[in-house]
């Protein structure tokens, strides 16, 4: 079929398209003169509707497509983090063989190990700080009780208490 027909998504046959789960039909399929209003608001609605299930699903295989190199970046950075904690292990091989030329082997081992050992206890310290720093959720609990007072009764419950922690200290 040609334009003259009316149809202008007839397409190209050659052209597949890479999201082809939206059901993709030729509403515009009357001859000229042949619709009536109706029949072209509801066709336009139509066409409109599917433009914007195809947008979506377009969206969709781009943002899989694009977490798709994120999660294969992210484990790159992660097999280069266990090399480097691997080499790590080398490096203080050659701290030890590196002291040895001055001091004996078994005391240059032990003042990499001591050495290691202080690492670990500063970083544990600061571990234990950050931990100890976690607080209460305070907007949480602040909200939480103004909700309290907004089931009916509340309120009164609440000054009553008020009331008697004031008689009672």
């Amino acid at each position: 079929m040609s334009n003259s027909d009316g149809l202008f998504t007839d397409g190209n046959d050659s052209f597949t398209p890479r999201v082809n789960s939206i059901p993709l039909s030729d509403v515009d399929t009357r001859a000229a003169g042949q619709g009536s209003i109706g029949d072209l608001v509801s066709d336009a609605t139509a066409q409109m509707s599917t433009l914007i299930r195809g947008e979506i699903e377009l969206a969709k295989t781009e943002l899989a497509q694009e977490a798709k190199k994120g999660a294969i970046g992210g484990g790159m950075f992660a097999v280069a983090g266990v090399v480097a904690l691997y080499s790590s292990f080398f490096f203080f091989f050659f701290l030890a063989e590196l002291l040895n030329i001055w001091l004996d082997r078994w005391a240059a081992y032990l003042i990499v190990f001591l050495f290691m050992l202080v690492i670990a206890a500063v970083v544990a310290f600061i571990g234990y700080r950050k931990v100890k720093k976690i607080g209460a959720p305070k907007q949480t609990i602040d909200s939480v009780q103004k909700l309290k007072t907004l089931v009916p009764g509340q309120a009164e419950k609440k000054l009553e208490a008020s009331s008697r922690k004031g008689l009672l200290t």
